[in-house]
Parts: structure tokens; sequence; C-alpha cells
């Protein structure tokens, strides 16, 4: 008999915590929630202060029966659920199946799975932390009464299997918004100027600035041609000359957001999996003779923070590595995330000592790109700020001014380790100038007058849209990922090319949300909501009363909505073809991976197809067949010959209609980090770069 029970999630954490221990510790696994509300009721009761009623989860019956005998023989249980509101919420759920004291020390926490960290746990068990709890209760009630009364109106009203949830209706206003954004934009005209000087045999570039001086905006090719007619000659003198050092700081290491923004970006991983990867890496993985092992702290937090131990590691490891220069200096500022819980730490390797390629023969392809990018960040976000070298001149002819700015790197700092990804622009390049001095003359070689206009704002791809959320405070770390996962699943939205653009079913349901419920949506009032629940976490409110206040005023608008919302019929879209199989129309239908071709006279007629997409280019390899775009099973566009399986002709990058004017064989647009280039795919021929 051990003498005392620890109760984990699950059972990968369950050998690894077990082997810590020793002997007279036994570790079982309750396979995540062991109570919850039913699926088939509201179970909630509004005219008692909100009464959960919790039920025993379906086909969780085995695993608290073993949980029970387990417990009994047990001197003492322990339970070591994650270090967050739905892992102290699992505690207590777990207290009332087994019949626990929730007020004496039966709860114990850690941030990684380490050795020193489990143990150092055990010495300071603590009681369940009921603030938490009824924060995470406040949260399931809260979703409960919004999704069990608005879903089944909305199945009623408008087709069956649609939801509605606080987080979920924002995230899909703020991608339709977006889209009326792209369709309502209006592009400005303006133009540029680029020039290539010359000072001895040194070459520069240079933009028009403005005229005397002061700056100006060129939006006609008439200013262009002004501005233009105001040179005089070939001859420009160096007018200033700054010279500036500026230090670029790291980023902060991960925190839950940050890492699915950086490895959407990085690695092109979705939310989904970049937290099952890091759930893996959390929980353990074998490491030969070390046995099962943590590579990283705890994957859900809104954290910055570091410990000591960490940050000594760290440094002792970039001393060795790099020389003492590249440790960060003692006063540099870190910049604080705002509204953070700081519960617990960052994302961070639980020891820098485990380089990525040691890792490498334990760890999956995809877990070693994820484990390899948690550590460079931790890495670099420890090391000293790189110093730029940064000179801006201002070159005149007369009234008019070019500008030219350079940089180049002083010191790496971190950037020998990491440099941050963007959505925005890209990563800083070098780009020298020669050694210019106030009065150097200059030669002017080209003027390059280009017309451009401006561009709408971007569709959202999943790191900007979460990165979106956290900006507006809306969700919590644990909800990123889950939220765009049913956003899509329900069809409120598809990806295209990466980027969430809404379909038509999302555009009803949220104009009948709008009209119906508009505080669900209003972006402060969600926002406001989870400030809320936090102000629950920290004991300052009761949860009755946030659950309250809220439920008032949507009983109200449950009400108007039953009697006013008329229904909403989706007409069938007609693809302009026949079905092949029994002669009726087919139609356009919304799936769960966007639109495909369905016969109207379903369920008669099973028969459905994929929406083809012509590129306007012949197959290559038949002559007879036309190249049209495909999915694979994961979703990547390829190219193939509709003539499929009689010819076999497949490309990842898109062929174009010409062919190569040197061999005269295939040209296809390969997709390169900064645009696209024009490749023949039998020879060398290449046409510039198109960003």
């Amino acid at each position: 008999m051990s003498d005392y029970l620890v109760i984990v999630e699950s059972p990968a954490k369950a050998k690894t915590i077990e082997r810590y221990l020793g002997k007279k510790y036994k570790v079982k696994a309750s396979m995540g929630h062991i109570r919850d509300l039913p699926k088939s009721q509201m179970g909630v009761d509004t005219t008692n202060n909100y009464e959960p009623k919790y039920i025993t989860i379906r086909g969780k019956g085995p695993v608290l029966k073993e949980l029970k005998t387990a417990a009994k023989k047990a001197k003492k249980v322990f339970l070591a659920a994650d270090p967050d509101r739905e892992g102290e919420a699992i505690a207590w759920h777990l207290a009332h199946s087994l019949q626990l004291d929730i007020h004496s020390d039966c709860r114990v926490v850690f941030n990684e799975i380490t050795k020193d960290a489990i143990k150092e746990s055990f010495k300071y068990p603590r009681p369940i932390n009921l603030d938490l709890v009824n924060s995470q209760q406040a949260r399931r009630i809260l979703d409960r009464l919004v999704g069990y009364n608005i879903s089944p109106l909305l199945w009623k009203k408008v087709k069956k299997g649609l939801s509605a949830g606080r987080v979920q209706s924002v995230a899909v206003r703020l991608i339709i918004d977006r889209e009326n954004e792209i369709k309502n934009f209006e592009p400005q005209e303006y133009w540029t100027i680029e020039a290539d000087f010359l000072k001895g045999n040194d070459r520069f570039q240079a933009s028009f600035y403005g005229m005397n001086g002061k700056k100006m905006e060129l939006t006609s090719e008439d200013e262009v041609k002004e501005v233009l007619k105001k040179i005089k000659g070939s001859t420009f003198t160096i007018s200033t000359v700054s010279r500036k050092e500026r230090r670029r700081n790291p980023a902060p290491p991960f925190i839950t957001s940050s890492l699915q923004q950086e490895a959407a970006r990085k690695l092109n991983f979705r939310a989904k999996k970049t937290m099952m990867l890091a759930q893996q890496l959390y929980e353990g993985i074998e490491l030969g003779k070390e046995g099962i092992v943590g590579l990283i702290t705890y994957m859900r937090t809104d954290s910055t923070r570091i410990s000591d131990i960490a940050q000594k590691e760290a440094a002792d490891f970039i001393t060795t590595h790099y020389g003492k220069e590249y440790v960060k200096t003692a006063g540099r500022k870190e910049k604080k995330q705002t509204n953070a819980q700081d519960a617990h730490e960052a994302i961070r390797p639980t020891s820098t000592m485990r380089l990525p390629n040691m890792m490498k023969e334990y760890l999956s392809r995809d877990q070693l790109r994820l484990y390899k990018l948690i550590w460079e960040r931790f890495l670099a976000s420890q090391m000293a700020s790189a110093v730029m070298d940064t000179m801006s001149v201002d070159i005149i002819n007369g009234e008019v001014t070019f500008r030219a700015n350079g940089s180049k790197v002083k010191f790496p700092g971190f950037m020998k380790v990491y440099v941050e990804g963007s959505d925005d622009q890209l990563d800083e390049k070098e780009k020298m100038l020669p050694s210019l001095e106030k009065g150097d003359e200059v030669l002017s070689e080209e003027m390059k007058e280009k017309q451009h206009f401006t561009q709408p704002p971007p569709r959202y791809t999943e790191a900007r849209l979460v990165k979106t959320l956290e900006e507006l405070g809306i969700g919590r770390p644990s909800t990123y990922a889950p939220t765009l996962d049913t956003i899509q699943k329900r069809g409120y939205v598809a990806l295209d090319n990466k980027r969430f653009v809404p379909t038509e079913l999302g555009e009803i349901v949220l104009e009948l949300m709008m009209e119906f419920f508009p505080e669900i949506l209003n972006v402060e009032f969600t926002a406001n909501m989870e400030n809320n629940l936090d102000a629950i976490e920290e004991g300052k409110v009761k949860w009755v009363q946030i659950i309250d206040d809220f439920y008032l005023g949507f009983e109200k608008s449950l009400q108007k909505a039953e009697s006013e919302m008329k229904e909403v019929e989706i007409k069938d879209e007609y693809a302009g073809e026949d079905c092949e199989q029994c002669g009726n129309p087919m139609v356009f239908k919304m799936g769960r991976y966007g639109k495909f071709m369905a016969c109207s006279n379903f369920p008669d007629c099973r028969n459905t197809k994929p929406i083809v997409k012509q590129i306007g280019v012949k197959c290559p390899k038949c002559q007879d067949g036309n190249i049209i775009e495909r999915k694979s099973k994961k979703r990547r566009i390829f190219y193939g010959c509709d003539r499929f399986p009689d010819c076999d002709f497949l490309s990842w990058d898109k062929p174009i209609e010409r062919v190569c004017p040197k061999c005269e064989n295939l040209l296809i647009e390969k997709k390169l980090k900064k645009g696209v280039q024009v490749q023949c795919t039998a020879c060398d021929y290449k046409e510039n770069q198109q960003s």
C-alpha cells in the first residue's frame, strides 16, 4: 500500500511525477474533469443564485471508481492538477467526488515537471483556492447561460447545429468587420521617387523627402513632374548627416498568445497544433537514461516572469558559449504585459542546458521545431541588447531634398540567437551607406518614379486574430485555440490562403446577434467581463453578483428575440451544372472546410464534389487536360490535371500560362519569404522577384 495518492490530469504526467516522488507515492490520472454541467440541459438554476447542477461526466464512472478505491487506501491524497483556474476547478471537483476536505493542505502546484520542482512543491501543499474555483465556475456558468439560451434560438430561426458564445461571437465580428473594411476601402494614389547616387565608386539609394527641408507627400504624376523640373543637373550636396547609436532589446520570453503567434509565423503551425505539441513537451518526453522529463514550463500563462534559478542558469550558459558581454544587463527595463495575472512563469525550457540539437533523437520533427523556438526565444530574452549604428543623410539640389538611411550592427547581442518575427514588416537588415560628410557632393545616376495605391487592411491570420483578441482584453490564454477551432467548425468563417474569410452563414448569424444581443458582441463589454472574472479570482467580488448583473439584462434580450426574431431561410446557390448521377441541379453547400457542390435532390441523391478552380493553364504533361487548384488532406493548396487519374501531373507551385523563353518548358510561381519568383522547372531561368 502506498502512503500517498497524487492525482493529476494526464497519464503521461502521472508516469513522470511517480518516478520523481518514489515508492511512497502512487500517481493516478483523472483524465481531465470528472464532473461538469450536463450536456442535455442548462444545468444552472437561475431562480436559486445560479446554483450549478454538476454530474459525473459520461464515461468517467470507472475512472472515478478507481480513484475512490485508491483514495481509501492512502494516508493522504494530493490533488496536483494544472496551476491555473481550470486546474483548481478540477481539484475542487475531485475533492467533492472523493469526499476530501477542501480546506486541508491537499493541493499541490508546480510550474514545471522536473525533479527539483516536483519535490519542492510537495513541501508546501495548500488548501484549494476557492476564489480561483469561483472564477472558473463563473466563466462556465456565464458561457452556459449564453450558449444554451442563444444556440437553440439560432437552431429554430436559422439552422440546426449553430452555436453562440461570448468570445467566439466577438472573434467572428472582428473577422466580418475587417472584411467590410476591405470591401469599403477606397485606395488613395501616391507616388515615390527613388534615386541612385554615386560617391566616388560607392553607389547608394535615397528617396524623395520633400521641398526646402519640409516633408512632402506626392499624390499625382503632375506633382512628380514638378519636382523633377526643379532638379538642376546631376550634382547634389549632402546638407545634413546624422549618426546615432540605437539599442534594440530582445522580445520577452513566450506567453501563451505570443507562442501561438510566433509558431504561426515561423513554423506555419495552427494554434491548436501549437498547444497540443506544447502540452506534450510540458508533460514529459522519454530521454533515454534520464527517463521521462518535462522539457518546458507550463504553457498556459500570461506572465513573462522568469525564476531567479532559470535566469542564473541562462546567464552561465551565455557566458560560457558567447562571452560575458552577451549577458543581459541588470538595469534593462522589461516591458510588462498589461492585465497579466502573473500566476506563474513564462514559457521556457526547464533547463537551458538541454540544447535543441541534443533533443533531436528524442523528439518528433514538429516537437523539435517548437522546442527550438521556445529555447531560442528564452535564451535571447536573457541576452544583451543589440547595438545598431544608424546614419541618416539629407541630399539637396536647389529646393529638392532626398533622404537616405543606413544602419549596421555594431554589437549583435541577442540577435546571435534569435530575432522575433513580424506580421507587418520584414526583419531588420543591414543597409550600409558610404562615408559621407556635410558639404560632400554626390552625383545622381537614375531617377525612378513609381505610382502606388494604398492597400486595405489585411485579413486576419490566426496569429493576427490572437494578437488582436489579446490586445482588446478578450478571452484568456487557454481560450484562443478552442475559439478559433469552434468558429471554423460552425461554418461561420473559413481559411483562404491562411487568412480568415467570413461565410454567408457567419454574416447572417452576426446580423441577428447584433440586432438582439448587441452586448454579447460589444468588445468593451466582453473585455470588462474578463476583468470581472479576474476580480473574482482575486477575491474582490462575489461570482453570483457578476452573473446576476449580466443575466438580468440578458434575459430581457432573450425574451425579445424569442418573440421578434424572424426565421431566416438560407437558400442554396445553384452551381450552374447538373448532377451526373440523377440529373438534378447541383448547388453550393457550406461545409467544415468551406464551400462544396452537392446534389439538390438530397437526401435521395448524396452526390457531392469539390469546387474546381481553373487557373487558365493547359496541362504540360498530357496537353489535353487543364490545370486546376486542389487541396490536400491537410488543406494545403496544390495544382493538378483535371484528367486525374488518367494524367498524374501535380505541382505544389502554381504553373503559369507562359513557357520558359530559354527552353520552352513549364514556368511556375515559386513562393519565397519575401514574395513570388517566376522560375523554370527544367532550366536555371528566373525572373525578378515580385513582392
